[in-house]
């Protein structure tokens, strides 16, 4: 029997019992599947040219407050609490004292909060483009505030996306907004038809499919935790110690392969997630994509990894903290990051494992890639090595992230005698660090990395968070494109 206790609705236990899943999960996948099929109803019967602004934001609010009181009973009650408490501050105290108090409750909030700050408290000049773009310059109304925060299609897995894109999806008006060059300017779109959003929300599914198969069939048979299990540790070669990690690890990402791209379908069949079309003409629709799969598996670098993984998240931290900082603004992104993310000790250690290998692992391609790029056969070799260095460290260092409690991470970290840690560290200590044009090192010049640079290749110096945490890369990195083109 999957039981597990639950606030949400008990409805589907028959179901939880049969599939052997607890009844929590039963009702997320209930109720993401739900909200998809009525975002294409959203689509299709209220679409902007057919129905008002108003009706929109109603039925996004009540359908988006339905699914959480199914999936979390009177819990749901901490959407709107958050949200009346967060509005009223707004309102009451005005928007000029909202954005520091409300820093740390949710993602949308924040985010709003700063948007209204910088539009209405700030001069354009000095915004930065994106800040520019995403500005909000009047107070929004309850309605719209709500909607925004508690609409059926993020309610339970997100993604986050800005108050702006998503008043424009409201209104009808992705397809004909103005987007920003990279310098701030507005580039019209070319006269079009409204694209279809089927083939996306088809492939999106497809990929959910396959995620979700995997970790039926296959994440039972490796768990991470059998990386610290006594006989396993005392009797495992080394071989078998790495390639038993990166197996466990891999196959603990579907889960999440499956929650984002889920929710990312969610939105497109609404008619959110247009970012424009590409050079062929072809409608891209990962306006508010969270990963990007390929990329992810394929990675020789951390830089390349982390950029692809948990996107909405890594814009989120650098548009509240990193551009905004005065004092050491990687550590303060690193720590809003862990305190986000909860109380669990594992965190911490993954965010500092992960500083550590992020530094260590730009160190090392800043002094040595350069000799392995004149020819295609020495080039092939630094990437099948360094795509198997990365796959191993992001493992090593993920590993607390998912044991969560302290025992275990050092139980897994001492099996292992710490030495990526060690490796880093000497790394860091012998090796010269390269220095940028403002005369700091790679280790204090780091800045978040835009996800919306969707084609920037893995040449790009750069440094990053961890999962779910925040991603950064170099000062001197070329622009990102603005917000409206994520």
């Amino acid at each position: 029997m999957a039981t597990t206790s639950t606030t949400g609705s008990t409805l589907l236990q028959p179901l939880s019992n049969a599939v052997q899943l607890p009844i929590d999960q039963v009702n997320f996948v209930v109720g993401q599947l739900s909200a998809l099929l009525a975002a294409v109803w959203f689509r299709t019967y209220l679409h902007p040219s057919k129905t008002s602004s108003f009706i929109r934001h109603v039925v996004a609010t009540l359908l988006g407050l339905y699914l959480a009181l199914f999936c979390f009973g009177w819990y749901a009650l901490h959407f709107l609490v958050q949200s009346g408490i967060s509005y009223c501050i707004m309102i009451g105290m005005g928007v000029e004292a909202m954005h520091n108090p409300m820093m740390i409750i949710t993602q949308k909030i924040t985010s709003l909060a700063y948007e209204i700050h910088d539009g209405m408290f700030r001069k354009d000049e000095d915004l930065t483009p994106s800040q520019r773009y995403l500005a909000v310059r009047r107070m929004p109304s309850l309605l719209e505030y709500l909607s925004y925060n508690c609409n059926f299609m993020g309610i339970l897995a997100g993604p986050l996306c800005s108050y702006k894109d998503y008043i424009i999806f409201i209104e009808g008006r992705s397809y004909h907004v103005a987007h920003s060059d990279k310098n701030g300017k507005e580039e019209p779109h070319c006269a079009r038809a409204e694209p279809s959003p089927s083939a996306a929300v088809t492939q999106k599914l497809l990929v959910c499919g396959l995620s979700l198969l995997v970790h039926l069939t296959v994440s039972s048979f490796f768990p991470v935790e059998h990386n610290i299990d006594e006989h396993f540790r005392a009797t495992a070669s080394w071989p078998t110690k790495v390639i038993y990690l990166y197996v466990s690890l891999l196959a603990a990402r579907p889960k999440y392969y499956f929650a984002w791209t889920l929710a990312d379908a969610i939105n497109n069949a609404a008619g959110f997630g247009f970012r424009g079309h590409d050079e062929s003409g072809e409608a891209r629709w990962d306006l508010i994509s969270n990963l990007r799969i390929r990329q992810i598996e394929m990675s020789t670098s951390f830089k390349m990894f982390l950029d692809n993984w948990n996107i909405q998240t890594a814009l989120w931290l650098k548009r509240v903290c990193y551009e905004r900082a005065t004092v050491s603004p990687t550590i303060q992104t690193f720590v809003l990051s862990a305190i986000w993310h909860g109380v669990y000790p594992g965190y911490y250690l993954t965010f500092l494992t992960g500083v550590l290998m992020t530094l260590a692992a730009r160190v090392m391609r800043n002094n040595f890639r350069h000799y392995f790029i004149g020819s295609p056969q020495r080039k092939l070799l630094y990437d099948v090595v360094t795509w198997a260095v990365t796959q191993v460290a992001v493992s090593y260092t993920v590993v607390p992230f998912v044991l969560l409690s302290v025992k275990p991470s050092f139980a897994f970290y001492s099996s292992w005698n710490y030495c990526l840690h060690i490796a880093g560290i000497l790394v860091l200590l012998l090796l010269p660090v390269k220095k940028t044009q403002r005369g700091k090192s790679t280790r204090e010049n780091v800045q978040l990395s835009r996800s919306q640079k969707f084609d920037e290749t893995e040449d790009s110096l750069g440094q990053n968070s961890f999962p779910t945490t925040n991603s950064v890369r170099s000062r001197e990195a070329a622009p990102a494109r603005p917000p409206s083109n994520q």
